[in-house]
């Protein structure tokens, strides 16, 4: 893990990883059971100004708009098209579920991922000038990597949506 500074969070990291790698060791846990899971939001990617997910549903609507001229009155889509976020913003979860609605429903698993591919090898960030795929943090892939390399299956998920 080159770019972690050392430290006690590196140190723990390692004598725990140490510990349930090393057979005969009274934490030993066969590869098999070794898993570690991983948030995605704020810790592999960034998150700031907003949700990259939350960007990719913005863009869609601006995508689709053409098939909703309704939209450029029909609020949240109107504070989208817009570019009004803080008005956007105060719809809150219900105004970010009309959204992911228009712009989800009715395609196919298969056309999503299409549909999300072709956005990431774009998609830039407004701060950063660079694609989202470009922004991940480092400490947290090297770490990852490590840990599969010590046999560990690794899980990434996202609390997305939850309170």
């Amino acid at each position: 893990m080159p770019s972690w500074n050392d430290g006690g969070v590196k140190a723990a990291i390692l004598d725990y990883v140490a510990r349930v790698t090393t057979q005969g060791s009274p934490d030993f846990v066969p590869e098999p059971d070794r898993i570690a899971t991983f948030d995605n939001d704020g810790t592999l990617w960034v998150e700031m100004p907003l949700y990259t997910q939350f960007v990719f549903v913005v863009d869609r609507v601006k995508a689709v708009s053409n098939q909703h001229p309704d939209w450029k009155s029909k609020e949240p889509f109107k504070s989208v098209l817009d570019g009004n976020t803080k008005k956007l913003l105060s719809y809150g979860e219900k105004g970010a579920m009309a959204l992911l609605t228009a712009t989800h429903s009715g395609i196919t698993t298969v056309e999503f991922n299409d549909i999300v591919s072709a956005w990431l090898k774009t998609a830039k960030h407004p701060r950063y000038d660079r694609l989202y795929t470009e922004l991940t943090y480092a400490p947290m892939i090297e770490l990852l990597e490590y840990l599969r390399a010590k046999g560990f299956t690794t899980f990434v998920v996202s609390g997305g949506g939850t309170a």
